[in-house]
């Protein structure tokens, strides 16, 4: 089991910068938890917390109920009793030590004896495929077969919880996929806790399980990697989460003649008075040629399939696997992504298609109401 939780967590810098704010947070045992966000929202300084490398200035970590640490008792315990393996955008691989060695490296310092220490190193070194690397040094080998290495190091000692800190951000794409892709064959073979800080939206939602949204010190949502696509609960994650990211029309003072009075909210009646924000992702846009499609039925609450709108195309980027259409719709743009070549531009003029359902409404705390 290792089950870790962050009890109001305070991390203040010089100069009264709060790094984290208030932070509480359950991550269960066996569960991969990406804390996402932007740099400078809190998700390195928590990890490090976590990991003992850090202390916070309020608050309490605790391991499957025991405390790690609590300023108010006076509880800190060191890293290297935290049963934690820690990997950074820096391998720090030992380059006058073999691949061997350097796996082997951790098991010496907790004074595993050498029987016992080649037969580990043999089975990581299996489990990560880097077998035949064993007599090479770091300087003979690529970037992924380092990160590897790093892995393999750390999965040796057999740690409770593995800490990643942005592992991949060093590689080229090609590395970067075939590494996450390693990272969740890892997890779902050993079942172990794994922490992972990026900021990369597509690593957090290929791999994790959990994925806690992090802002300005604070977490904004955790949840599973589809809930927080499909049912963000606030403006942030909603603006963050999402390539190209969510299109918004937002409330003004003047009111009627704004972009905002597109007749949306006609439809949706119960939240008329309620939305001040509403956003629809460019994936849940549709074109069509004008006119080929029925026009919705505002003001019956259940009557409207789909809500359309003459627009008028910008440009079209496309970016090989994917078409994204920037469309005008009474002054404002939205923009759109297609799987499929559009193939009514010609005249600069489509119908834009969104379904009822694939609307999102919030409030005026930022906060999602349907």
């Amino acid at each position: 089991m290792a089950t870790i939780e962050l009890r109001n967590i305070d991390r203040i810098f010089q100069g009264g910068v709060k790094a984290v704010d208030n932070l509480s947070i359950t991550i269960e045992s066996g569960h991969f938890v990406s804390l996402l966000g932007p740099s400078g929202c809190g998700k390195t300084t928590s990890l490090r917390m976590i990991a003992g490398l850090d202390n916070p200035d309020g608050g309490e970590i605790l391991l499957d109920g025991k405390l790690l640490y609590s300023k108010k008792s006076g509880v800190a315990v060191p890293t290297e009793k935290r049963g934690m393996g820690l990997v950074f955008q820096s391998y720090a691989l030992w380059p006058h030590m073999t691949i061997a060695q350097n796996i082997s490296f951790g098991l010496e310092m907790k004074g595993i004896e050498k029987k016992e220490r080649i037969r580990r190193v043999a089975e990581v070194m299996e489990l990560m495929h880097i077998s035949d690397l064993e007599k090479r040094y770091p300087s003979q080998i690529s970037g992924g077969q380092q990160q590897r290495v790093a892995l393999a190091r750390n999965l040796a000692v057999s740690p409770d919880v593995l800490l990643l800190d942005e592992p991949l951000s060093n590689l080229d794409a090609k590395l970067r996929l075939e590494m996450r892709a390693e990272l969740k064959r890892l997890h779902e073979t050993l079942k172990n806790t794994i922490i992972y800080v990026t900021h990369d939206q597509l690593e957090a939602m290929t791999m994790s399980t959990m994925i806690a949204v992090m802002s300005g010190g604070t977490l904004k949502q955790f949840a599973p990697p589809m809930e927080i696509y499909r049912k963000p609960t606030n403006l942030t994650v909603a603006s963050f989460v999402g390539s190209p990211p969510m299109n918004f029309l937002r409330k003004t003072s003047q009111g009627g003649g704004s972009p905002w009075d597109l007749g949306i909210l006609a439809c949706y009646p119960a939240l008329a008075n309620k939305a001040e924000a509403i956003g629809v992702r460019p994936e849940d846009i549709r074109l069509a040629f004008p006119g080929s499609t029925d026009r919705p039925v505002p003001g019956r609450e259940g009557g409207l399939v789909s809500w359309i709108r003459k627009a008028k195309v910008a440009t079209v980027l496309p970016t090989g696997s994917e078409w994204v259409v920037d469309m005008v719709v009474e002054g404002f743009h939205f923009f759109a992504s297609l799987r499929d070549e559009p193939c009514c531009l010609d005249d600069g003029e489509v119908d834009m298609v969104v379904d009822r359902e694939a609307f999102h409404f919030f409030d005026g705390k930022e906060t999602r109401c349907n």
